[in-house]
């Protein structure tokens, strides 16, 4: 049976390590901590979803020395905490072990498989000094798109919202075995994961959003709904959106809506306040740098200027810094 550990299973990654052990289609572990763990330890991870709740108990542990190598790996922490669980996954990487890496914004990975003269271009916002592209190896990676939206209701439980799309892509573009097993077991286990032959556009298509509506909610304390309806903060986010495609297209990314339909995308959510507000308030590290300041390199990469998206950074960092 093939093994597949969820490293940070939190909201997201409870979710769907929820549903594959559900489905009992792979050997599933979760790896998590604190007093979630615990919960699951004693009363197993219950999952609300579409008015049900499912009670299920998969092996979880903090000690991924007790699990071993694994054929796939689904890392659902947040971007900025990668580098620093390296050493902590080490005895889950065995000689084909995949890497499954559910972040949002522009992966560390970009510009591996992508060919062309950008190929193997580190980028220093996301992956500073190439510390995760020099341990993990691009080779290991497989990229996907989180349009789900859950949350850890109380520990040990996780209650879905909305979205049932995870759409999964080599850097490469191929449609290896791996990446095809991987998505035959998300789609089985009721989590839509097509393989994407160019999962960058995707990629672009939520940060398109987050880029603009998580910094600009950090500086209004706006839902998504208020931003997205306001004219004076759907102006400035029509005009960072605009700088970001055309940051995009120079990297050979196709849109497939414009700014506004993109915007009315996120209106749709309602009264939602974005991850990074809720971080910011909490007091816990924000994903700017993978969501916007990526952009900005990204821009400097293909000599594209950014000063919308600068001013708003500038302002977002100082906020958070002040907090």
């Amino acid at each position: 049976m093939t093994k597949v550990c969820v490293f940070g299973a939190g909201a997201i990654g409870g979710y769907v390590g929820g549903r594959l052990a559900m489905k009992g289609e792979a050997d599933v572990s979760l790896v998590a901590r604190g007093a979630h763990l615990a919960a699951m330890k004693a009363n197993g991870l219950t999952l609300k979803q579409g008015g049900e709740t499912h009670v299920v108990r998969p092996m979880v542990t903090d000690d991924p020395k007790q699990l071993g190598p694994q054929d796939f790996i689904i890392l659902t922490l947040k971007a900025h905490g990668l580098a620093g669980v390296i050493d902590q996954m080490m005895p889950l990487i065995g000689k084909d072990t995949a890497i499954l890496f559910a972040q949002n914004g522009i992966p560390w990975w970009y510009f591996h498989g992508i060919g062309g003269p950008l190929e193997g271009t580190r980028l220093e916002s996301v992956d500073p000094g190439g510390v995760i592209w020099n341990r993990f190896g691009p080779e290991r990676a497989l990229g996907c798109v989180v349009w789900q939206a859950a949350e850890i209701e109380a520990p040990g439980v996780i209650s879905h919202h909305y979205g049932d799309r995870m759409p999964l892509g080599e850097p490469t573009g191929e449609k290896t075995e791996r990446v095809q097993i991987l998505s035959r077991l998300l789609t089985s286990a009721g989590v839509k994961s097509p393989v994407k032959p160019n999962l960058r556009n995707e990629i672009w298509l939520k940060l398109w959003g987050n880029l603009s509506f998580n910094p600009v909610s950090v500086l209004t304390q706006g839902t998504l709904v208020d931003l997205a309806t306001d004219p004076g903060t759907r102006r400035v986010i029509r005009t960072m959106m605009e700088e970001a495609r055309a940051v995009g297209e120079a990297l050979g990314v196709s849109f497939a809506v414009d700014a506004d339909e993109r915007m009315d995308m996120a209106a749709k959510v309602g009264a939602h306040r974005t991850s990074m507000l809720q971080d910011v308030e909490a007091g816990r590290p924000t994903e700017l740098d993978a969501l916007l300041g990526v952009v900005i390199e990204l821009g400097r990469i293909v000599q594209i200027s950014t000063p919308s998206l600068q001013l708003v950074y500038d302002l977002c960092k100082f906020r958070i810094q002040h907090a």
